[in-house]
C-alpha cells in the first residue's frame, strides 16, 4: 500500500527501506526518547526492525505511521500519521486507531509535527471516515500535549501504563 500526502511545507509517505539512516538517527537519539520510557534504539538493526513493523502494518491492518520528509531539504524528518493498535488495551480502549508522530530534534519547533499531524487527521475523517482518532503522550510530555490540543483532540484524562511504568495522558477527536 503506497501512501502520498503533500502540506505546505512536508511529504508524508509509504515508509521505504530507504528510511533507515534517518530513522536510526531519530531513535537513537536520547533527547527524542526522554517521554518515551528512555529506550533509544543502539543499532541500526533495530531501526530496520522498525522499519518492517511499520510495513507489515501496512499489509495487515492498511495503515501505519508515514515517513516524514522536509520538502525544501529532501530529508527525512521523522514520522508521523496514524496507526491501528491492535496490540493491546490501553486506558480500557482496544483496537483503536492512534495519531503520533516522532522528530528529530533539529526539527522541533517549526510546526511540523502539528502541520502533519493536520493532514493525518484530514485523511483519518476524510478517506477512512473514521469516527475517533485517540492520542498518547507521557505526562510530562508538554509538547505533544500542546500539539494534540491544537490538532483539535480533547484531553480526557491521565492513567497509568503498567507495561512501561509510565503516566500517560489520553486525547480523543471525534469526526464532525
Amino acid at each position: 500500500m503506497k501512501f502520498f500526502i503533500e502540506t505546505e511545507r512536508l511529504i508524508l509517505r509509504s515508509m521505504l527501506p530507504t528510511d533507515l539512516e534517518g530513522m536510526f538517527e531519530l531513535d537513537s537519539n536520547p533527547i527524542v526518547h526522554r517521554y518515551l520510557g528512555n529506550k533509544p534504539v543502539k543499532s541500526i538493526g533495530e531501526s530496520k526492525k522498525i522499519i518492517d513493523g511499520v510495513l507489515e502494518q501496512y499489509e495487515v491492518r492498511g495503515i501505519g505511521r508515514w515517513s516524514v520528509i522536509e520538502k525544501s531539504s529532501g530529508d527525512f524528518i521523522g514520522w508521523s500519521g496514524l496507526k491501528l493498535n491492535t496490540e493491546e488495551t490501553l486506558n480500557n480502549v482496544s483496537n483503536f486507531y492512534d495519531i503520533g508522530y516522532r522528530l528529530i530534534p533539529r526539527y522541533w519547533g517549526k510546526g511540523y509535527a502539528t502541520e502533519s499531524g493536520k493532514a493525518a487527521l484530514e485523511y483519518a475523517f476524510n478517506t477512512m471516515r473514521l469516527k475517533t482518532v485517540y492520542g498518547i503522550t507521557e505526562k510530562g510530555n508538554q509538547a505533544s500535549h500542546r500539539v494534540l490540543l491544537k490538532l483539535g483532540l480533547l484531553y480526557i484524562e491521565d492513567f497509568f501504563y503498567e507495561k512501561e511504568q509510565l503516566q500517560l495522558r489520553w486525547y480523543k477527536i471525534e469526526n464532525q
